[in-house]
């Protein structure tokens, strides 16, 4: 052993030495087929992000928040009836835990109190805010930020969509800038602007998570942007704005299991609350356009049964006799593939797209009859209106010009 310890030193110095070589001389490594498969020739170029993001926030949150108001609504119960009132609206499932109660003394009536938000959208006192923050209330107080108070009347309400149009008269009242909702980007920063649990205004910080969520299960024309954004009770109805001050959207709901914010929450976007507050507004009801049909989604096996080769479309299961569909010449049995050029993916999209079509305008669709492609022309009417079970004179008031017209008899006809 003796003998061999004079080539341990030299060993050592030549492993070092090998090593050294290896990593400051990259090209003395063989060429391997891994390396051929992430060449530059086949790889797009790195991409760098050159914009920055400000460092604060603060200019469009005082640009913004002037116009964000508090609502507080009171509300009294029999004291038979025991139904809770929850705020914000919670994903199926996930009820929110009992809110605020005054007096509940045996034998009295209950007074419910209720937290909300809302948005200023004109000098004259027009108030965008969700439905369910003021649905049943017997009184509405909206607090500014400037500290001044006011009582609400209650313009409209639009539970397909969870929103509502309040009006208080003040002077010189602050409104919000309202950007497009349509150039919103997965990534984008935002900001929630509320009163939650009733603490005073709040700003919270967080990015649009996605876009065009419409399975949440909550209304009925669903078109949410999700963000993380920190929504709780009593930010409902309030400000989604992004970071230049402008509303993007109308926070209005949030998936929880606690009551909390579990960093998803949900904004109607601007552009779809714009055209409902018109619509509030000008007529004291909605708008939308009605097809006449009971539609039925494609499956996977519904698809493979009428030979088609791809899984999507709507099956009319049953037509309004002398509706638009029925007079267009539609029938039970066929499959609409696409409405105004459009392809149908989902029920649900089509839905919201027929609904914004104005009444008496004509759409093209695109059915499958017997496995022939066939052109159908139908004029839209307005959808009618369903019964307002929970309505009273003082929440809901009456059209303000033209009649709303009655709901016909879901009759359908034989294939």
């Amino acid at each position: 052993m003796r003998r061999l310890s004079f080539l341990i030193w030299p060993t050592i110095s030549g492993v070092l030495a090998a090593t050294l070589l290896l990593l400051y001389v990259p090209g003395l490594l063989p060429t391997s087929q891994v390396t051929d498969l992430f060449a530059d020739a086949e790889r797009p170029a790195e991409r760098t992000i050159t914009t920055v993001g400000p460092a604060s926030y603060a200019d469009a949150v005082d640009i913004a928040s002037p116009s964000v108001v508090n609502i507080y609504t009171r509300t009294v119960v029999p004291p038979k009836d025991s139904d809770t009132i929850t705020e914000p609206a919670t994903a199926p499932n996930t009820p929110l835990q009992k809110k605020y109660e005054g007096d509940n003394l045996q034998g009295r009536d209950k007074v419910h109190t209720s937290l909300g938000s809302g948005v200023i959208l004109t000098h004259d006192g027009y108030i965008a805010t969700n439905n369910h923050v003021i649905a049943n209330a017997d009184e509405i107080t909206v607090a500014l930020k400037d500290g001044r108070e006011a009582l609400a009347q209650v313009i409209g309400r639009d539970p397909d969509t969870d929103l509502a149009v309040l009006k208080i008269s003040l002077p010189d009242l602050p409104i919000i800038t309202i950007s497009s909702s349509n150039n919103l980007r997965v990534g984008d920063v935002t900001l929630a602007i509320g009163n939650p649990f009733g603490v005073g205004q709040t700003v919270t910080m967080g990015i649009i998570s996605a876009t065009g969520r419409n399975q949440v299960g909550l209304n009925t024309y669903e078109n949410f942007i999700q963000t993380d954004a920190a929504i709780n009770p009593g930010n409902s109805g309030g400000a989604l704005i992004d970071p230049y001050g402008n509303l993007i959207g109308i926070n209005t709901a949030i998936f929880s299991r606690s009551g909390g914010s579990l960093g998803i929450g949900f904004a109607i976007p601007s552009n779809q609350a714009i055209v409902v507050m018109k619509d509030l507004i000008e007529h004291g009801r909605v708008i939308r356009g009605w097809l006449g049909i009971e539609a039925q989604e494609m499956t996977a096996q519904l698809a493979e049964s009428f030979a088609l080769e791809e899984n999507r479309g709507l099956i009319i299961a049953g037509i309004y006799r002398d509706g638009p569909a029925h007079q267009g010449g539609l029938q039970p049995g066929d499959i609409m593939l696409e409405i105004e050029g459009e392809k149908i993916i989902d029920g649900r999209t089509s839905m919201r797209q027929i609904a914004q079509v104005r009444p008496g305008s004509q759409i093209q669709i695109k059915a499958l009859r017997d496995g022939e492609m066939q052109d159908f022309t139908v004029e839209i009417i307005e959808r009618p209106t369903p019964p307002k079970s929970d309505a009273t004179p003082a929440q809901v008031p009456g059209p303000k010009a033209g009649a709303t017209p009655e709901k016909p008899t879901p009759e359908k006809l034989a294939e």
